[in-house]
């Protein structure tokens, strides 16, 4: 795959965030944490959150995870760093994007090094990261 700095990695949209698949996640990962569940639980944090539950930071990353191996393969992904600056809350719509900041090669194979953001139209980035994929 060619690719160059500055590139922009193609959008990858979650055009809700579904509150029943973060129950189901909680009931796998045995999270007792009511706040992926209870929205009263979210409603009494003094956060202005609302009534709406908190997606697990592994569900967001996902995301993001959904659009590297769009853009370059099951399994490109090498190296990934995240920062989780904000919640996402159910029923939101985000957008995982990304791009990239550097083309580099080691050890005979070629990577692209990437900044990878998940974003809310009014809230902004919810997480962040970096991100190095392999370029076949």
């Amino acid at each position: 795959m060619n690719c160059v700095e500055g590139q922009a990695i193609p959008e990858w949209v979650m055009p809700e965030v579904p509150a029943e698949r973060m129950r189901t996640m909680a009931a796998i990962l045995r999270d007792p944490n009511p706040l992926h569940w209870d929205r009263d639980a979210v409603a009494a944090l003094p956060l202005g959150l609302g009534r709406r539950t908190i997606n697990q930071g592994p569900l967001g990353l996902s995301y993001m995870v959904n659009m590297l191996h769009a853009w370059a393969g099951p399994d490109s992904i090498r190296r990934l760093v995240m920062r989780f600056p904000q919640v996402v809350l159910d029923g939101e719509h985000v957008v995982a994007r990304g791009t990239v900041t550097a083309v580099v090669e080691d050890q005979g194979e070629r990577y692209a090094d990437c900044d990878i953001w998940l974003e809310h139209a009014e809230r902004g980035v919810l997480l962040e990261g970096e991100a190095r994929v392999a370029l076949t």
